[in-house]
């Protein structure tokens, strides 16, 4: 596989460097690699038109990926793979095309709902055509069994055959009792790619999400956008026959005229959350086809090493996806490239300059370094769990994951945001490096988004190892308290998986940098310990970790 791409590096004008410098750095050197220039340097290329957004089994893949081993090259980092610097990811393109309608009949009255307009609907199951004939309807509230909160939405329920309605995110949500659940702090029972799996695991037909933008972080054109056309997933040997055959969304406004069609009527998720709700049967059925194209091929991380110098059995590792969604729906002005400036050339970038930073430091690391450029995160993070189920470096000797994802554009802050706050050591360490540069922690911005389940750090958490996503605050060195809620609420509504996240020579990097530098000095820490950081008490990872090393 190396030689093959050594010759597409030499193609895309990315060809790998022979050699590395052999000269002594000064730690300030190492300090002028990580910078809001540098950062900037990469983003121009990654998110230049020329890469087509980047998606996966396309021409901007073999571009991007190119470019990033050639900088781990250039950075002095070795092959992290036996000798390549790329790790094969087996997946299956699915291209869904539903009927353009959905038929809800059965009921007093019969509905019809529009593609795209009403629903967004696909499929994992790598069949010509997948059919939902008269699968009768259920509204399965939000959709969960947790039996540490005592909440089971299938109980009592046979939903063989089918179709689930539920809502987006958990109970606790907006309950007004922080108790309950996690409160406005979302669970992974919140997310959509849990809801997937549950309604699989209870043997439904289909299930469809009810999309409603403040419990789902996002409007309606992000599922949209992000939920149609060609989709990845890893390849396994049931042919995802085990998942249900319809995975969707519907819009509020169409659940609600269906749900109140049957009956049901007012605030849906208050409804959805009383401790006694039982799953409603709707006494409609479901109808819709789904004609579907399959692609195999293989996609791949991006993987380099700095071996530690007396401890190189033990590894700390940085990560971030280098693939967006490539070329889809224009917007009004005529742009169909989902280029990814933010999200998510900048992590790359960033761990681009971490790793030129480490190279560059007097002191060379005694733990090895890992850097992962993985693919697919925004396929339902991919690349990640293909690393994290087939590690090439044993995840019982990783000390931890870095996780750079959409850096703040918006300068250097005087607050850092922990995601998914209080959840592991590493926490700590963070908390460390903000007392001696006079910065504040904060927690999630927007804790009901679920951001700890929305990037690949989560793939390694979930199997133990612990893991850190930092981003910039909201109080802007510059412009003040709310600077950074504003322009990233702007990001969000704005430019967030649309092809107006774009690279510009007036991005304000500098906080990218700053994430990149922390990063760099909590890894620094790291590599040059003894000790393993754990979970705190309470993580729902902690159980697992402590089994991994044998506690």
């Amino acid at each position: 596989m190396i030689n093959k791409y050594n010759y597409l590096l030499a193609l895309s004008g990315f060809a790998l460097l022979t050699g590395c410098s052999q000269n002594k750095n000064t730690d300030q050197e190492a300090a002028k690699a990580i910078s809001a220039d540098e950062i900037k340097s990469h983003i121009a290329v990654l998110a230049n038109d020329s890469l087509m957004g980047r998606k996966p089994f396309t021409a901007g893949e073999t571009k991007a990926t190119a470019y990033i081993a050639s900088e781990f090259k250039k950075a002095g980092l070795e092959p992290g793979n036996n000798g390549a610097y790329f790790q094969d990811v087996p997946m299956v393109e699915i291209t869904s095309t539903p009927s353009e309608t959905m038929e809800i009949t059965g009921g007093k009255s019969p509905m019809t709902l529009h593609a795209l307009t009403d629903f967004v609907t696909s499929t994992r199951q790598e069949l010509p055509t997948v059919d939902l004939k008269k699968s009768p309807l259920v509204f399965a509230g939000y959709g969960v069994v947790a039996p540490e909160y005592h909440w089971n939405d299938y109980a009592g329920l046979d939903v063989k055959g089918k179709t689930v309605i539920v809502l987006v995110n958990d109970p606790g949500f907006k309950n007004g009792d922080p108790t309950f659940f996690k409160g406005d702090t979302m669970t992974y029972y919140g997310r959509w790619t849990y809801k997937y799996e549950e309604a699989a695991r209870q043997g439904a037909a289909g299930v469809i999400i009810v999309h409603q933008t403040e419990p789902a972080s996002y409007g309606w054109s992000v599922v949209t956008n992000s939920f149609s056309g060609a989709k990845l997933y890893l390849q396994q040997k049931d042919k995802h026959l085990s998942r249900c055959k319809v995975e969707g969304w519907i819009t509020e406004d169409a659940a609600q005229k269906l749900l109140a069609a049957a009956g049901i009527t007012g605030d849906i998720r208050a409804i959805a959350r009383k401790k006694d709700f039982k799953a409603i049967p709707l006494n409609m059925d479901v109808s819709l086809t789904l004609n579907n194209k399959l692609k195999y091929s293989t996609s791949h991380n991006v993987i380099g090493i700095i071996k530690g110098s007396s401890q190189p059995g033990e590894y700390v590792l940085y990560t971030a996806h280098w693939d967006h969604l490539g070329i889809g729906k224009a917007d009004a002005k005529g742009d169909s490239i989902y280029n990814g400036a933010v999200d998510n050339a900048s992590g790359v970038a960033a761990i681009i300059s971490v790793a030129k930073a480490f190279q560059k430091a007097k002191e060379k690391p005694k733990r090895s370094i890992v850097f992962l450029a993985v693919t697919a995160e925004e396929q339902g993070l991919l690349g990640s769990e293909y690393y994290a189920t087939h590690p090439i470096y044993p995840l019982n000797k990783t000390i931890a994951d870095l996780n750079m994802d959409a850096l703040g554009n918006y300068g250097e802050t005087k607050d850092i945001a922990i995601t998914g706050k209080g959840q592991n050591e590493l926490e700590d360490y963070v908390s460390d490096i903000a007392k001696q540069d006079g910065l504040t922690i904060v927690g999630d911005r927007h804790p009901g988004s679920g951001s700890y389940y929305r990037s690949d750090h989560f793939n390694f958490a979930k199997l133990g190892v612990p893991a850190l996503d930092i981003n910039n605050g909201s109080n802007s060195k510059t412009q003040g308290p709310t600077y950074g809620e504003d322009k990233q609420k702007e990001y969000n509504e704005q430019r967030y998986h649309q092809p107006a996240d774009n690279y510009s020579d007036d991005m304000d990097a500098t906080g990218m940098a700053q994430i990149a530098d922390i990063l760099y000095r909590i890894g620094t820490k790291l590599s040059n310990e003894t000790t393993f950081p754990g979970w705190k008490p309470g993580s729902e990872f902690k159980a697992v970790r402590d089994k991994s090393m044998g506690k």
